[in-house]
Order: C-alpha cells, then sequence, then structure tokens
C-alpha cells in the first residue's frame, strides 16, 4: 500500500512553530498549489493545502522560509475525525517528511 504525496507551491502565510506538551517541535503552513486549468473567468485559482511538520523539518522550515517562498514537499497524508454537537468532523492533511526550499519571492 502507498500514501505519498509531493506538492510543489508557495507559502500562504509563515510558518507557525510550536511544541507538543511533550516537548516535540511542530510547525504548521499553509501552501498554495495552483490548479493546472483555467476557471469559467480564464483564471487559475489555488488550493490551499495544511502541511504539519515535525521536529528538524519544522525547525529550518520557520528558520528558513516565509511567506511567499516556493517549496516543494514530500509526505503522506493523515485524517482525523471527531465528534461535535452537530456530528463527526473530518480533517484532512498533509505530514511532511521532507521540505525542499526552492526560492525566495523577496530576493534581499
Amino acid at each position: 500500500m502507498l500514501n505519498q504525496i509531493v506538492l510543489v507551491g508557495r507559502l500562504a502565510n509563515d510558518p507557525e512553530l510550536y511544541q507538543t506538551e511533550t516537548g516535540k517541535k511542530v510547525a504548521r503552513i499553509v501552501v498554495a498549489v495552483p490548479r493546472p486549468y483555467k476557471n469559467s473567468e480564464g483564471e487559475y485559482e489555488s488550493d490551499f493545502i495544511c502541511c504539519k511538520l515535525w521536529q528538524g523539518v519544522a525547525t529550518s522550515t520557520t528558520d528558513y522560509c516565509k511567506k511567499g517562498d516556493l517549496v516543494g514537499i514530500k509526505g503522506r497524508l493523515q485524517t482525523y475525525n471527531y465528534e461535535t454537537e452537530e456530528g463527526r468532523k473530518y480533517l484532512t492533511e498533509v505530514i511532511a517528511e521532507k521540505v525542499t526550499f526552492l526560492s525566495s519571492k523577496n530576493k534581499d
């Protein structure tokens, strides 16, 4: 069986680094990935994909990347579900195993 995803897109926001209760470093990023076709108005739209990064990948991405940077992500999909008063809710996110820094939007 195989659960693998590869994305190339721009960071929609700065990476958010935090620690779990056990001290593990985690970062959340949102990657804007353009769709390969135009919509009815003749424009390309993007999908905004939530990704979670752990430990060293989280730290290096937070240290070296910012909103607008182009990144490549190799990882896997992970789903969660939980019960609310309105019923069962489902969440899907990418667990990034490798982040490649492709280019910075703003050259300083």
